[in-house]
């Protein structure tokens, strides 16, 4: 008996998580939490950027040009990131045929492809002074242009068909596979320590993690760059939703109207 009573347990707490992939329950809880995580990001992000751009000093080796960490670490973090919920969004709209988790890694898809943009921007930017050149065929970097391209074809397959659950499908499988780059992206300096790209910024290894006077600025930066990114997918998502539904009442007047 206690353990029919625990397995009922697990199962209605399996079953309440998956309620909230009902449109209708998203779009209720979103637009409760949007003005508290659009307050807290922009708070992060102001005060950790000021602090970093301008109350921190210059380091030894880098000189003012390590003040970029604060925009190019976030943005390359949540590029990534945005992959990776992609992924989890995909597999569970391929498992569980959940439409707001499809519509959710839609949405996230141009938000992850504008942090990708800036990551390499800022990248380029900062590698010219430390590498002499803006662009290197360095592991990490490859892989990051790669899984840039994957956002491209991401986004272009899904306007390129026109039945939704078949652009989820297709799409669902690309995340699948261009997941492996967005896995290269974060752990490429591991794997190849020939390549120029310096190893994580942030770390638990206290002899690879940077100082402290620069680490707190850049998570409460990385923090916030990581709640702008939620609010985009909520605001994104609730106009997917939105989308979906005055289709599928067009559709039905059509049916009515023949």
């Amino acid at each position: 008996m206690p353990e029919m009573r625990r397995t009922k347990q697990a199962r209605d707490r399996i079953n309440f998580l998956w309620e909230w992939a009902n449109p209708v329950k998203f779009m209720w809880f979103s637009g409760v939490a949007l003005p508290w995580l659009i307050a807290a990001s922009a708070l992060l992000m102001g005060v950790g950027l000021v602090w970093g751009f301008f109350f921190t000093p210059e380091a030894i080796n880098f000189g003012s040009s390590v003040k970029i960490i604060y925009v190019h670490v976030p943005a390359a973090t949540m590029a990534i990131s945005a992959w990776f919920m992609m992924l989890v969004a995909s597999v569970i709209w391929l498992i569980r045929r959940h439409h707001v988790s499809a519509l959710a890694a839609k949405a996230a898809a141009p938000v992850g492809t504008v942090f990708t943009i800036i990551a390499l921007i800022t990248g380029a930017i900062w590698g010219e002074p430390m590498w002499g050149t803006y662009w290197a065929w360095d592991p990490r970097l490859t892989s990051f242009l790669i899984l840039f391209l994957f956002y491209l074809g991401y986004m272009a397959l899904w306007g390129a068909i026109e039945d939704p659950d078949t652009a989820a499908d297709l799409t669902s499988v690309l995340a699948v596979v261009g997941s492996v780059f967005a896995f290269m992206s974060r752990y490429a300096v591991n794997f190849w320590n020939q390549g120029l790209h310096q190893g994580a910024t942030l770390s638990l290894d206290k002899e690879e993690n940077i100082a402290d006077t620069y680490w707190i600025p850049l998570v409460m930066a990385l923090v916030g760059f990581g709640l702008f990114f939620v609010v985009m997918v909520f605001v994104r998502t609730r106009t997917e939703i939105r989308k979906r539904r005055t289709h599928a009442l067009e559709l039905r007047e059509r049916m009515a109207d023949a």
